[in-house]
């Protein structure tokens, strides 16, 4: 009867999905993920010789096509990333005038992405031959959706996810790598989805003399030196707005870099 018991709190600790995992926005705090996905005797004890001979004991390596296309260094950086930013972006208009990255307008910031998640992300999309369509062209325009960036000490791989044109874009200097993922779709979604619930207002971290990309109001002082810079950054939507009452404050345009702290 124990043994039954134990069975049945690991299968349900351990069927838990990577769509579900991704769902969850603890994951994309501080705090991490708790639960992932594992065998039902996970929980018992195994030899070196049983672990040698389990195939998901051996690690996965990156697709060939992946790595042979945006480099080795590229690669090294998404591997063995010390940070991971998050960022959403848009297609820049001709006028924008705001922050912009790889050639895209930032429209917010969306957290730090955890180790955990990193390993799923990359288990799915640059190790998964199942998820990948290589030599495949779909009939559709990418839009830009978020920017994941990367960092190893000061060098970054930018990694962009395109929904609903499904596709990953590998950004490193000199080079723009796109990869069909059309089969994990509901991956890709999922993961946007989670993301857009923690998007918060984006600002220069030179302005606010950060050295690592956040962009992210972090002291009193900061957001003072923010406070005083009045000017609206996404134009167009500013346009808009102006358009449907003219006596709109610019405090409250668009992302306007008073955030009201």
């Amino acid at each position: 009867m124990i043994r039954k018991i134990l069975t049945t709190l690991v299968c349900i600790a351990g069927c838990i999905s990577f769509d579900s995992a991704l769902a969850d926005d603890s994951i994309f705090a501080n705090e991490g993920v708790t639960s992932f996905q594992q065998d039902n005797d996970a929980w018992r004890r195994q030899t070196t010789q049983e672990k040698l001979a389990t195939p998901d004991a051996q690690p996965k390596q990156v697709l060939a096509e992946i790595k042979n296309a945006i480099g080795p260094v590229a690669w090294d950086n998404i591997a063995h990333a010390e940070k991971i930013f998050c960022y959403e972006v848009d297609i820049r208009p001709d006028d924008y005038s705001g922050y912009t990255l790889d050639s895209m307008a930032v429209t917010g910031f969306c957290g730090v992405i955890k180790s955990e998640i990193k390993e799923q992300v990359l288990s799915q999309l640059f190790m998964n031959n199942k998820n990948v369509l290589f030599n495949v062209r779909e009939e559709c325009v990418i839009r830009p959706r978020i920017v994941l960036r990367f960092v190893k000490g000061i060098d970054a791989t930018d990694v962009l996810l395109s929904s609903p044109c499904y596709s990953f874009t590998v950004y490193y200097p000199g080079s723009v790598n796109v990869f069909n993922a059309k089969p994990a779709a509901k991956i890709i979604d999922t993961l946007i989805n989670t993301l857009d619930k923690n998007n918060v207002d984006f600002v220069s971290p030179a302005l606010l003399n950060q050295l690592l990309p956040v962009g992210v109001p972090q002291t009193k002082e900061q957001r003072e030196l923010v406070s005083k810079k009045p000017k609206a950054i996404k134009n167009w939507e500013v346009k808009k707005s102006e358009e449907k009452n003219t006596e709109k404050s610019e405090s409250q345009g668009w992302n306007n870099l008073n955030l009201g702290f």
